[in-house]
């Protein structure tokens, strides 16, 4: 039996079962055992490797900020895990606030704050203010451009569509490996073909 002494080994071993014989109750109580024997900040440096993996992350982070309701990162991992495993908009949407609150530097938590909104218009109003926010984010351009295209074609939005144009435009400006420029021309001689 391993010993919680190492929280890394702990949860590293805690993953090669888990991978092994997708018992999710065993990992999860396991997870719950070194969660409630270490410190937060070794739990961050344990679930560093497994952060994609929702069932590692989500309880180990949830004791992480449980214990540092501030840490505007961890809040940010978990809320991620809760979204990728399903826990809803609403929880996910709190969690990116409290992240935002804790340091509106952190676009990780302006992004799920994004995601987290269910209605297609003010998730592209959440993405546009985002990129008006941080004017550098290309990941949030890129969103920004998809939900407006997304909301266009939905709603029949004029208004939609030059923003997707406009934004898709911005991202073919900064482009510079030639897959993603032959995709941006490809959106923009769609979009710029569409009539309502």
């Amino acid at each position: 039996m391993t010993t919680h002494s190492d929280p890394r080994a702990a949860v590293a071993h805690a993953v090669a079962d888990y991978q092994a014989t997708a018992d999710t109750g065993t990992l999860f109580a396991t997870l719950d055992r070194i969660a409630n024997s270490a410190m937060p900040d070794a739990l961050i440096e344990a679930a560093e490797p497994y952060r994609t993996i929702p069932e590692v992350a989500g309880p180990l982070y949830e004791k992480v900020v449980a214990e540092q309701p501030q840490n505007a990162r961890a809040l940010v991992i978990l809320a991620n895990a809760w979204w990728l495993s399903g826990r809803g908009p609403a929880a996910v949407g709190e969690l990116a606030e409290r992240a935002i609150a804790a340091d509106p530097s952190n676009r990780g938590g302006w992004h799920m704050w994004a995601l987290s909104e269910s209605d297609p218009r003010d998730r592209t109003t959440r993405w546009k203010q985002i990129v008006d926010r941080f004017p550098e984010d290309e990941l949030a351009m890129a969103n920004l451009a998809d939900n407006a295209a997304a909301l266009a074609g939905a709603e029949k939005d004029y208004d939609a569509l030059d923003l997707a144009v406009y934004t898709y435009e911005q991202l073919l400006e900064r482009a510079t490996q030639p897959e993603q420029r032959d995709a941006l021309d490809t959106a923009l001689r769609s979009l710029r073909g569409w009539k309502f």
